[in-house]
């Protein structure tokens, strides 16, 4: 059967050649979906750790505020300028020289700057003030049995500073009610013999006798006061060493006549 065809008409040899190529190409096929289907899968990488901000590199983003806060801040923004304006202007037109403004809203101005925002140019101009003054005042009481007697001076001015050292809010009557009474009635009496100038002068004596009998009370030692008097002590201010002003310590007194004091006087009268 040498050099006889198979079937069809094929060598042998070739047809084994064809026969070993196929089954080769099915092993190769079984080897690779083995190795296909045996093959690990790849294990995942770790993952990366979040990266951590810098503040320098990386600012936090602006704050935003929310919309009722925007309205609530805006409202306050604008109460809060009215209030420094009005502060302002009614401060300046308290010593302002007289205009239209402040004649036409005085009652207004006054009520709003006296006596807390009250303004005066004593420390610089027209003349400042070279001496301590202190309001003194005693008073004169009558027994059950028609006795009379008289205390010693009382030191107003002393009271005030005792309540305004190491005090870091002191209170604006302690600073000024007293020193502004005594310019007061100064101010509507004659230095020679207090007569009144006007209409101003009863009133004036009306409050300093009212400021006197607010801290002594009505009666002293146990005895209702029927009279009182007051008196000024003035110490002149020495000027430093190196100005050359003479060193005078001297205090001089002006006492005022006795005034009497009725029950009417404290009507209202709180201590």
């Amino acid at each position: 059967m040498t050099g006889s065809r198979c079937h069809r008409g094929e060598p042998v040899s070739t047809v084994l050649g064809d026969w070993t190529e196929a089954v080769d190409a099915v092993e190769r096929g079984h080897m690779a979906e083995h190795t296909e289907h045996t093959t690990p899968d790849p294990i995942p990488a770790p993952p990366e750790p979040a990266p951590v901000p810098d503040p320098e590199r990386d600012p936090a983003p602006p704050r935003r505020w929310s919309a009722p806060s925007l309205v609530l801040l805006g409202f306050a923004t604008v109460v809060l300028g009215c209030a420094t304006a009005w502060h302002l202007g009614a401060v300046f037109l308290s010593v302002a020289p007289a205009n239209t403004l402040s004649q036409r809203y005085q009652t207004r101005i006054d009520a709003y700057v006296y006596p807390e925002f009250e303004q005066n140019w004593q420390l610089f101009a027209p003349n400042p003030l070279q001496s301590n003054i202190a309001v003194e005042v005693r008073v004169r009481t009558m027994t059950a049995g028609g006795e009379s007697a008289q205390s010693g001076w009382i030191d107003l001015t002393a009271q005030d500073l005792a309540r305004i050292h190491d005090n870091p809010m002191p209170s604006h009557a302690d600073q000024n009610l007293l020193r502004r009474a005594w310019d007061y009635y100064t101010s509507w009496h004659t230095q020679s013999d207090g007569a009144s100038l006007g209409y101003g002068g009863p009133l004036s004596q009306e409050y300093l006798k009212r400021i006197a009998l607010q801290r002594t009370g009505r009666d002293w030692g146990g005895s209702p006061v029927t009279e009182l008097e007051f008196r000024s002590a003035t110490t002149p201010v020495t000027g430093p060493a190196w100005t050359g002003a003479p060193r005078t310590t001297t205090t001089s007194y002006a006492v005022l006549p006795w005034w009497p004091v009725a029950d009417s006087d404290f009507q209202g009268l709180a201590r």
